[in-house]
């Protein structure tokens, strides 16, 4: 035996072995279960020869944990963490420790998936749910969603639920504030001139009333700082049926009046500013607010109240029926996701400080600001606005760039606007020191009397309008007054904790959204504050360490598709599909082919292609799948040829939905491209590509990735998420830019499709920890055994279930779809009942209806180790045999353990038991949920009610606080 080299004692392949649940042995084992000789063997019968790569790709070595670590530290290090007072929408924040430990940096939490199944959720839905509360009080609407992916998307969404919702005015012009920010204007042109919106951005006080629109968006305080009565306006638009939107700064709003009071009808904004760090660019949590005559409207996820089946009060997802799954291109919004762990994370720092200690928050900001517009008054300098929150504006006429150095010299950013304009805007972290310091930076002379006895002349709220000023109105309810000691935060974090699944506690088997490991080593650097601290409008030359960060992510995921240009702007996979064909209508508008408009789509496509590709102003024509469920290409031939005049692109998911690896999918992109179009292919399922085949080299022009999927970046249950694009050379210079902070190489004059220019830029270090601690083998042998897994549990559930879709050699790709409806019409027992049921076995359902209704999609990823596999397989095994007790008479057909499932603490341990089955069979259907046993906190919850009596804020009830003694 040869003696191994240091090299091989460092073993680069520790973390490969972490990520992948199988071992090496049982890789093996399981590959010959399923009649193979080895897992090479099932690849190469699995996907395609025609598509895999023939090059291995150009990526480092798998790195061990401590040297990813070490390489990021460097990274970071090159980035300088100046004091921002750039202000425009981003403002440095203190993150509660007790929020930053517990749950940014907690899997219970940062794991979660999308709340879809609810009596698994009910922890992040209250926390959710408290969140909508606190944006309905500062708002001051009727209405709020569950967040929104950033400012300026909110904004554009509200710009076309005015358009819906304005039956009296059917203009197609919309009116944009100039002093709105700028990256939020740009939002919203580009998500206008794709659906023949005119925006017109101009003085509102000239526009309003004198053009006619549908609706207006104003900034309150504007982007300069000045805080004027809006209410004029808006009284004046409603005078001439125009409908106004008003994004407005949630910190502002503690000492303001609200939009609502003011007569909005719609308010949107961003909570960064509530303990979530500005990660230069994000991710953030949005908010939407708007009335209640337009609920059946609103974009996002709205979260209500309901009750179960025993009557008790439980909480849900609000209207899913408005969800692209199901509306598909008639959808209100193709956002699927929202910036949920962002959102809590905003909600609790509310209810840490409550309204009394935000208020002294914003007050002394408030305060603040004042002082430094007296002290530089008494310097002969005066700022352009009149009335202030906490953002001042200067005009320093020759004497901006001496100011601006200063400012550099003493490790400040300042705003800067025109020409010889500053911006100065404040936040929590500025301290009386920081206004001493900036009086030196304007004067260039150091400050004779502190600023502490220049702060006692200041008259209270000095710099707020008479009549503006707002009492604490908001936040009374007790979950913004019961937990402000740190003992009771930290027990009541961990009881909604308590309350959900997530992946720290079992396998969430949803089929299209990959639900794999994020590594702890992964997610380290996100909290650093060489990356967490940074505006995203800094001056490149503080951002050196973001930029190789950039350049570094950006060659691995060319190598990893295929692709020769990425572009990371979007931040969630919907607003990649959007910049993808934004892409597309530009190439074909650079070549004259102004007509072509037509998206063709597959019946079995993700409900968001269809959604993106209505934004992104094209019409939808469908096609069909064959009864293997691949599409059918004699159905795609005659669609290519009937529209090849106007064929813009197809969007494809590959694997297919279906989870199939289709044989027919070089053809697909030669006919596509034979008649003009380009090919997007869906980069949901990229996770069985990675290394074995690129979308970029097989025919594809364009793919979003999904970074919170494929490349471990967490689901924070519902959201953060990333999107970026992959594109072919020839559509590289359509991708997107930011007006503020250009993306270098492409035309200043690009499409904007989110507020920052490089998207949820904080989180990127995930994605690039994790290519980099598993290297070109890592990533290959990664998607071997997602595949494995999937066929795996196929293989031992097909004796028990139908298996819907296999591929030519009957085998699926990374998921399977189990086919209940032969069940349900032989027993009655539905796909819902089997989903419901698998809670009492500790586990997340799968994937309930969707791509096929009446169908369960299973999707294990290559996380998830033999065991697991085999206990999940073991509880659907378990299940079926419930169900044929059920057919054989041997349970009742109404009361059984799958239609009362799941089945609480409360139901087993009542005085009575009503069910002609056992307590144990209802909580302990096999033995090992004795060791360990989740009991979920409510029975099923009532869909129908909930939507019936739709209420979305936090109920007055007692059960959120313990008695009061007397």
């Amino acid at each position: 035996m040869s003696r191994p080299s240091l090299h091989d004692l460092e073993n680069h392949q520790d973390f490969i072995q972490r990520h992948i649940g199988p071992t090496v042995k049982q890789q093996q084992l399981m590959a010959e279960a399923l009649g193979y000789s080895s897992l090479d063997a099932l690849i190469d019968d699995t996907v395609p020869a025609a598509i895999r790569s023939q090059q291995a790709m150009k990526l480092p070595q798998a790195q061990t944990e401590q040297a990813v670590i070490a390489r990021l530290r460097k990274i970071a290090d090159q980035n300088q963490v100046f004091k921002s007072y750039i202000g425009t929408g981003y403002h440095a924040t203190y993150t509660p420790s007790v929020i930053q430990r517990n749950v940014l940096e907690n899997p219970g939490w940062y794991t979660a998936y999308t709340p879809y199944q609810p009596e698994i959720s009910q922890g992040r839905l209250e926390a959710l749910l408290t969140f909508q509360q606190m944006i309905l009080d500062l708002s001051g609407m009727e209405l709020a969603n569950a967040s929104m992916l950033d400012e300026g998307t909110a904004a554009a969404e509200a710009m076309t639920l005015m358009q819906r919702v304005n039956k009296k005015n059917r203009s197609q012009t919309f009116l944009v504030a100039a002093d709105c920010h700028p990256q939020t204007i740009a939002v919203v042109k580009t998500r206008a001139e794709a659906l023949d919106i005119d925006v017109v951005v101009g003085d509102p006080n000239e526009l309003i009333g004198n053009t006619d629109a549908f609706g207006a968006l104003l900034q309150y305080p504007n982007t300069y700082g000045q805080v004027d009565d809006i209410s004029p306006l808006i009284d004046k638009a409603h005078n001439a049926q125009t409908l106004v939107g008003v994004a407005a700064d949630i910190m502002a709003l503690l000492l303001l009046k609200s939009p609502g009071e003011l007569g909005a009808d719609v308010v949107v904004g961003n909570t960064q500013r509530f303990g979530v760090p500005m990660g230069f660019g994000g991710p953030h949590a949005a908010y939407f607010a708007t009335r209640d005559a337009y609920k059946r409207s609103t974009p996002g996820r709205i979260i209500g109240v309901s009750i179960d089946r025993r009557g008790n009060q439980s909480l849900r997802m609000a209207m899913q029926t408005r969800e692209q799954h199901i509306r598909r291109e008639k959808a209100t919004s193709n956002i699927c996701t929202a910036q949920a762990l962002l959102a809590i994370m905003a909600a609790f720092y509310a209810m840490y400080h409550g309204p009394e200690g935000l208020r002294r928050i914003a007050e002394r900001i408030q305060r603040l600001t004042s002082l430094l517009q007296r002290m530089l008054a008494k310097a002969n300098i005066s700022p352009e606005n009149t009335h202030w929150f906490d953002t001042l504006t200067y005009d320093l006429g020759e004497a901006r760039e001496a100011v601006v150095q200063r400012a550099l010299d003493k490790g400040c950013n300042l705003r800067l606007i025109g020409a010889t304009g500053v911006g100065i805007s404040l936040d929590e972290t500025t301290s009386a020191e920081d206004i001493e310091t900036l009086v030196e930076i304007f004067t260039g002379q150091q400050v004779t009397s502190p600023a502490s006895s220049i702060d006692e002349s200041i008259t209270e709220f000095d710099g707020i309008p008479n009549g503006l000023l707002r009492e604490i109105d908001y936040l009374q309810h007790p979950l913004f007054n019961d937990y402000h000691s740190e003992t009771e935060m930290l027990r009541y974090m961990r009881r909604l904790e308590d309350k959900d699944i997530a992946l720290n506690r079992a396998m969430i088997p949803l089929g299209s959204c990959t639900m794999k490991l994020n590594a702890t080593t992964e997610m380290l650097a996100i909290t650093w504050p060489e990356f967490s601290a940074l505006h995203p409008f800094a001056p490149p030359e503080q951002t050196k360490g973001y930029q190789q960060l950039l350049q570094e992510l950006e060659h691995m995921l060319r190598e990893c598709t295929g692709y020769d240009a990425i572009s990371m702007q979007p931040n969630a996979g919907s607003q990649g599909e959007y910049a993808g064909l934004l892409a597309i209508r530009r190439y074909h508008e650079s070549r004259g082919d102004l007509q072509r408009n037509i998206c063709l789509i597959p019946s079995s496509a993700h409900g968001t292609n269809p959604a993106s590709a209505a934004l992104a102003g094209m019409k939808v024509v469908i096609v069909e799948c064959d009864s293997k469920g691949n599409i059918d290409m004699a159905d795609l031939r005659a669609k290519a040829e009937r529209h090849t005049q106007d064929l813009s692109c197809i969007m494809v998911t590959y694997p297919s939905t279906h989870g199939v690896f289709e044989e027919s999918i070089i053809e697909l992109c030669e006919v596509v491209h034979e008649h003009g179009g380009q090919v997007y292919v869906d980069g949901a399922n990229l996770n069985a590509m990675v290394g074995l085949a690129a979308p970029g080299k097989f025919g594809a022009d364009v793919s979003h990735l999904n970074l919170h999927k494929t490349f471990c970046i967490p689901h924070g249950g519902g959201g953060p998420g990333m999107g970026p694009i992959g594109v072919k050379s020839h559509l590289q210079p359509f991708l997107p830019t930011n007006p503020v902070s250009p993306v270098p190489g492409l035309d200043a004059n690009n499409d904007v499709v989110s507020s920052a220019p490089y998207g949820s830029t904080s989180i990127l270090p995930i994605s690039w920890a994790y290519i980099a601690l598993m290297g070109q083998e890592g990533l290959s042998h990664a998607s071997k055994v997602a595949i494995l897994n999937a066929n795996y549990i196929a293989q031992r559930l097909q004796e028990h279930y139908p298996i819907l879709y296999t591929g030519t050699t009957g085998n699926v790709a990374h998921e399977c779809i189990v086919d209940i409806r032969p069940l349900k019409e032989a027993s009655g027992i539905s796909e819902e009942d089997i989903a419901k049921r698998l809670v009492d076995f500790g586990f997340h359902a799968p994937t309930m209806s969707f791509p096929v209704p009446g169908t369960l999609m299973v999707e294990p990823t290559e996380s998830e180790s033999l065991a697991e596999l085999d206990r999940f397989c073991d509880a659907l095994i378990t299940i079926r045999q419930e169900i044929q007790a059920v057919q054989d008479g041997k349970l009742d057909a109404k009361d059984n353990p799958l239609t009362n499932a799941p089945h609480t603490l409360a139901d087993v341990t009542a005085d009575e038991w009503p069910h002609s089955y056992s307590r144990e069979q209802a909580a302990y259907p096999v033995s090992q949920l004795k060791q360990s046993k989740y009991w979920p906190p409510v029975n099923r919850v009532d869909n129908v009610y909930g939507d019936r009596n739709l209420y979305c804020a936090c109920p007055a009830i007692d059960s959120y606080r313990e008695p009061e003694l007397t």
